[in-house]
């Protein structure tokens, strides 16, 4: 194949772009959930990620970890698989269309329909203390971060799809008073991965705001730890592998296992009969233990190249900024800006 057919396969791929804020370690339940189809899907479409550090200026941390935790990110994206050569991966703020973009969009935006926002209540009520501008009007940044590389698709959760609607309407309304500019992006709704539950609750979500950390397995933890977590993960009395109502402890194991192995509950069932829970939870932690083995390998290799780390950075942005810069010169056109001569 020759690398004019290459390019031009890679430029028919639809678009799927999707921010990721630099605020913590991935758990398993991330993991299992979304992030192991990323780099399956990067072979289907042209993926455009970035690490959202404009966005995390809303909440206050010191910015020395704010700066550790952005190559922490990055270097995550790049650990679980996501190929730079496949995919575009950048930092936010190392592309400064973002911030002229957000602004443009800031004056495209209704304050009616701003105020609406159900993330922006929800996060005022848990941050009486900071009700900043920024968290008023991130959707109109977020709107300028989809709408800058004319992204056909964006991964939604349950409480994104308001803020995607949000970015159609304000696409819609720009390109009726100003003219055809921005194409209107769809939500991008994958094949549902496991759901897992804590360690401790299995009737709750495994989640990385857990203050109990024997509840949540980050997908950094060494192999040690791992185990010990499994091992004291809650089941029951009953001491028998299987699937069926009224499990949740048992079930969540074996739907981490399943998702590592392959193996269906029959299968795990018919492999563990007769044999005691420890057995299993200790076969469950070294399944876990060496899916995310390859994760904590590279990761440990990329953050300690520091000078591999930031040209792969370096190379993200100028390539980002390139692409959203054709919309960017676009846009300032449309509303009458005067650009500059070079």
């Amino acid at each position: 194949m020759s690398e004019n057919t290459s390019a031009q396969e890679k430029n028919e791929k639809k678009i799927i772009l999707s921010g990721i804020q630099p605020t913590g370690v991935f758990t398993l339940g991330n993991y299992l959930g979304a992030v192991r189809n990323w780099r399956v899907i990067q072979e289907q479409y042209n993926c455009y990620y970035f690490i959202a550090d404009l966005h995390s200026l809303t909440i206050h941390i010191d910015p020395q970890k704010r700066r550790e935790q952005t190559r922490q990110a990055f270097a995550l994206l790049l650990a679980c698989g996501i190929d730079t050569e496949k995919s575009l991966v950048f930092v936010q703020s190392h592309n400064k269309c973002h911030a002229e973009m957000g602004w443009i969009m800031d004056c495209c935006s209704q304050f009616g329909e701003l105020s609406r926002m159900t993330q922006f209540k929800d996060k005022s009520a848990k941050h009486p203390e900071n009700i900043n501008a920024g968290l008023f009007t991130y959707p109109s940044l977020m709107a300028g971060d989809i709408l800058l590389y004319q992204a056909d698709y964006v991964p939604v959760g349950a409480d994104q799809t308001q803020h995607l609607e949000f970015t159609r309407d304000v696409a819609t309304r720009f390109n009726h008073t100003y003219g055809e500019t921005f194409k209107l992006p769809e939500g991008y709704y994958p094949k549902a991965g496991a759901r897992i539950m804590s360690l401790q609750d299995p009737t709750s979500k495994m989640s990385k705001s857990d203050t109990n950390p024997k509840a949540t397995i980050s997908i950094l933890d060494d192999e040690n730890v791992i185990i010990k977590k499994f091992k004291s993960a809650v089941t029951d009395s009953e001491a028998e592998v299987c699937y069926r109502e009224g499990k949740d402890g048992i079930n969540n194991l074996m739907t981490i296992y399943s998702a590592v192995t392959g193996k269906s509950m029959d299968a795990i069932t018919a492999e563990f009969a007769g044999k005691g829970y420890g057995d299993f939870k200790l076969a469950v932690g070294e399944a876990v233990a060496e899916e995310l083995r390859p994760v904590r390998e590279n990761f440990q290799r990329i953050m300690n190249d520091r000078a591999y780390l930031e040209e792969e950075m370096r190379k993200g942005a100028e390539r980002a900024t390139y692409i959203a810069n054709k919309t960017l010169t676009k846009v300032k056109k449309r509303v009458g800006l005067l650009l500059e001569k070079r």
